[in-house]
């Protein structure tokens, strides 16, 4: 396992990390949250990633106390919460100082822990002024509840009054951003955070670096019963993916390209998000110890990603982002 910097911050961060998304407290057992938590520990990876609207809190109860459980010692690991989705009454949503230090306190009493290493704005709050935001992130700082705290699937010009505000009030700025990144998600990334990053120095956790499944080629025949796109809350992600004909027609190329190299599909995806220098870790999401250490093993593959095998991908997908030189 490599370990990068979070953006411009001295935090190491796994280059790979463990997320809990849709399966911690809801598709998988605590015995098999536990033994994939402990495989990814033992792989080098040091960063759990989690929200309070993951299985409506149940994901960080489970988590906090297998991490209870396990007593590894607290400067190996990292773990974060995200605000946002709290409840649907009155100030259980958004980022008002009221609700981001509510959330921040719920986080640490379900993960068991004392602090969260990394708190995420999960989206952006149209109603809540963002210097609010900032000076309530930069106040959990100072009381040692938080130590980074960033932004996920923020905009660009929202990254950038974050700043503003923390640059004139002299107040700690959001130092990392978690947006979906793939081979079919690229434009925030490649295009619009370009500014951003070579601002600010941002870090990136991307999720969904499979596209959900799609990347893995394992739904190239059929959908497996077990596929998290067979769950409830996500079905509306396997009717959008499994009717797009021209992206499945490209994850087969994908896959048969993958196949001649001598990977697989899974690890080639993973790969070409590792190469991106923007990027700091790529977050997992796996409901078996199999999938996993897949997973881990790409890393592997990372050699055969040559600058000829990029352009032929390239070839392949057809969407890469155009950049603007000003």
């Amino acid at each position: 396992m490599e370990y990068r910097r979070l953006g411009k911050s001295g935090l190491q961060v796994s280059e790979l990390s463990l997320g809990s998304w849709v399966t911690f407290g809801d598709q998988i057992s605590d015995e098999v949250a536990e033994s994939l938590m402990i495989k990814a520990y033992e792989g080098g990876i040091n960063f759990f990633d989690n929200a309070e609207t993951y299985a409506s809190g149940r994901s960080e109860l489970v988590m906090g106390k297998i991490l209870k459980k396990l007593s590894w010692d607290r400067s190996t690991y990292l773990v974060s919460s995200k605000v946002f989705w709290g409840g649907s009454l009155p100030n259980q949503k958004g980022l008002m100082r009221k609700h981001v230090v509510e959330a921040c306190h719920g986080a640490l009493r379900r993960l068991q822990v004392d602090y969260l290493d990394l708190f995420f704005c999960h989206r952006p709050d149209i109603y809540t002024p963002i210097e609010e935001t900032v000076w309530s992130m930069h106040n959990l700082i100072q009381q040692g509840k938080i130590l980074y705290w960033g932004t996920s699937e923020w905009t660009a010009q929202q990254i950038t009054e974050a700043h503003y505000w923390a640059e004139k009030n002299n107040l700690i700025a959001p130092v990392m951003e978690q947006p979906q990144y793939n081979m079919f998600e690229r434009k925030k990334v490649e295009q619009d955070y370009i500014p951003v990053f070579k601002t600010f120095g941002l870090g990136t956790t991307i999720w969904s670096p499979l596209s959900s499944g799609l990347l893995t080629g394992k739904y190239l025949d059929k959908l497996p019963d077990d596929s998290r796109m067979n769950l409830k809350n996500m079905t509306w992600l396997k009717e959008r993916a499994l009717s797009d004909n021209e992206k499945m027609a490209r994850v087969k190329q994908l896959h048969d390209f993958a196949k001649e190299l001598g990977i697989s599909l899974t690890n080639m995806a993973l790969c070409w998000c590792l190469k991106n220098p923007n990027v700091t870790t790529v977050i997992l999401g796996a409901s078996k110890v199999s999938q996993l250490e897949e997973n881990l093993k790409c890393r592997d593959a990372m050699p055969k990603l040559t600058t000829e095998v990029i352009e032929k991908i390239e070839a392949i997908l057809q969407n890469k982002p155009m950049i603007v030189e000003y």
